[in-house]
């Protein structure tokens, strides 16, 4: 089973993910896709287990994961300042694989009935999730 963690920006939100995966102990390949070089390398540091960058990254990798996950955005083009565009988000939503998605109200998008939590809250649920995942 291939996770693939998606981010853009710095690459914090997916650095954060990848590091409570692997603190959890998650064992499975873990693929980071930056929308930018930045972002990517966040996410290898993190303990990804490969890396990629760039819309043709996201489109590939969308399509083989097994499970995708990072913030909201990954879903909304033109969200992240501009960074995910209309294929990458199209890629995201059209893929097979399970989504796990973070809300973060930087992408402009509010999600209604959820919680109010500090980000690092909802990163641990998403690290949850996915290791329930199998």
């Amino acid at each position: 089973m291939e996770i693939v963690v998606i981010d853009g920006q710095g690459g914090g939100f997916g650095r954060a993910l990848i590091e409570a995966l692997r603190a959890a102990g998650e064992k499975r390949r873990i693929v980071a896709v930056g929308m930018n070089a930045l972002a990517t390398g966040a996410m290898l540091k993190a303990g990804a287990d490969a890396g990629a960058t760039g819309e043709n990254a996201v489109l590939v990798n969308a399509a083989r994961a097994d499970v995708i996950a990072g913030p909201v955005g990954i879903v909304l083009s033109g969200s992240m300042l501009g960074e995910c565009s209309p294929a990458m988000a199209r890629a995201v939503a059209e893929s097979d694989a399970q989504k796990v998605l973070i809300p973060v109200v930087k992408c402009g998008a509010h999600i209604a009935g959820l919680p109010e939590k500090p980000l690092a809250q909802y990163i641990a649920d998403a690290a949850r999730l996915i290791a329930g995942m199998t």
